[in-house]
């Protein structure tokens, strides 16, 4: 889609320059027209330039931080006293992100045409997820628009620093364990080729582990194609299984019992659902709506279908947390918290504490797998080479001890 950069006047006699994506010149003349710009200057970007920068744009996704940013400046810009529509022109101007800047723009012009911005939001569930479009839609209701705005901020940098963390913690152990892979490699298919020549040439008999190794050796270089073809083809049933309900919730069920790692999956998953409800009720969302929400967005099977049940129950004039308690999935501090909060009437604000909690318990458990990760690898590649020079020295050690 061609580029277009314009300077034009604004209502206010301010002189602007941007850019807009359309399909013609007339396009971009009409949406000019419907913000009441007059237009001093109007002319295609490099045509090439343009093709690259949309296509580049088109596959680019919107990150958690343009969308921090979008929300922070929507929130400043609204609690000044500008309207929506001027806004969104700014931000559209301001995007870096070229496939935000194009949403951005595609939602101002359905706003100056009379659309809400709820709805016309709601046009991108790519880039603004099902809570975001409900907030503002209970923000546009009750007319706070710009206080929800920033609430939405909060949510996203949390999330953000949460997804942060938790990345740079396994970091580290993902690069040791891909240099560790390669290692191995090179010593299987390219070391052990060599003494196993050497091997023959002295007709040695070889131990059960030197005889093992040389046999993966050989399996591995000469049917490295079938090797390669076994593990795509394992990679694609699991892909396949993942996406049946049945095999969603199996492997969901496996994440919570993982060892070591299943207690990080929880306390993270509970931080997002508390958090997420807690948002959302504190913005003025109804219950059963936020728990639809928070069961779509809660990024594991088996909470989310603990969610659903709980949503059902509520619906039939249970409490929030007896369903919760009954289903022995969520912690029993949760449950307690939660029940607190709806006999008090502050379970907005008793989410957030869970959530508060939770979070330092993810920052806790980070910490502490980080510290056993790196020497329990350590030592287990230090086993496995030491595994292997000894299948390898063994022979030659026998060998001239019958020499001597």
């Amino acid at each position: 889609m061609p580029t277009y950069r314009y300077t034009a006047m604004d209502p206010a006699g301010k002189v602007i320059a941007g850019r807009l994506e359309a399909d013609s010149l007339e396009l971009v003349r009409g949406r000019l027209a419907e913000l009441r710009y007059h237009i001093l200057n109007l002319r295609e970007s490099g045509a090439a330039g343009g093709e690259i920068a949309g296509l580049l744009g088109r596959f680019q996704r919107v990150k958690l931080r343009d969308l921090v940013m979008f929300s922070r400046q929507f929130a400043t810009m609204i609690d000044a006293g500008l309207s929506v529509v001027k806004c969104l022109d700014i931000l559209q101007q301001q995007c870096r992100n070229p496939k935000l800047a194009e949403v951005v723009g595609a939602v101002k012009h359905d706003v100056a045409g009379g659309a809400s911005l709820t709805d016309a939001l709601a046009k991108h569930p790519r880039v603004f997820s099902s809570l975001y479009i409900n907030m503002v839609r209970s923000a546009e209701t009750g007319g706070i628009l710009d206080q929800v705005l920033d609430r939405l901020a909060t949510f996203l940098e949390k999330e953000q620093e949460v997804r942060g963390k938790i990345k740079s913690a396994m970091t580290y152990p993902a690069v040791v364990l891909f240099f560790s892979v390669l290692m191995l490699m090179g010593l299987i298919f390219f070391v052990l080729p060599k003494f196993k020549v050497i091997f023959e040439t002295m007709n040695l008999k070889l131990p059960t582990a030197t005889r093992v190794l040389l046999g993966i050796s050989d399996v591995g270089r000469q049917y490295w194609f079938v090797v390669l073809a076994v593990m795509v083809g394992l990679f694609i049933v699991y892909r396949l299984y993942a996406r049946t309900p049945r095999g969603a919730l199996a492997i969901d069920w496996m994440k919570l019992r993982m060892p070591v790692f299943g207690d990080l999956v929880m306390k993270s998953s509970v931080s997002r659902f508390a958090r997420t409800f807690g948002t959302l009720i504190t913005s003025g969302v109804p219950v059963l709506r936020a728990l639809d929400i928070v069961a779509d967005t809660s990024g594991n099977r088996v909470l989310s279908d603990t969610i659903g049940r709980a949503r059902a129950s509520i619906k039939e004039g249970e409490k929030i947390s007896a369903p919760l308690f009954s289903s022995r999935v969520f912690p029993v501090m949760v449950t307690q918290m939660i029940a607190v909060g709806e006999e008090t009437g502050r379970l907005d604000q008793m989410l957030l504490k869970v959530s508060d909690f939770y979070d330092k318990e993810v920052d806790a458990t980070l910490k502490s797998l980080t510290s056993l990760i790196e020497p329990v690898m350590i030592v287990g590649l230090g086993c496995i080479v030491a595994l292997i020079a000894i299948s390898v020295i063994s022979p030659i050690y026998e060998l001239v001890g019958s020499i001597g």
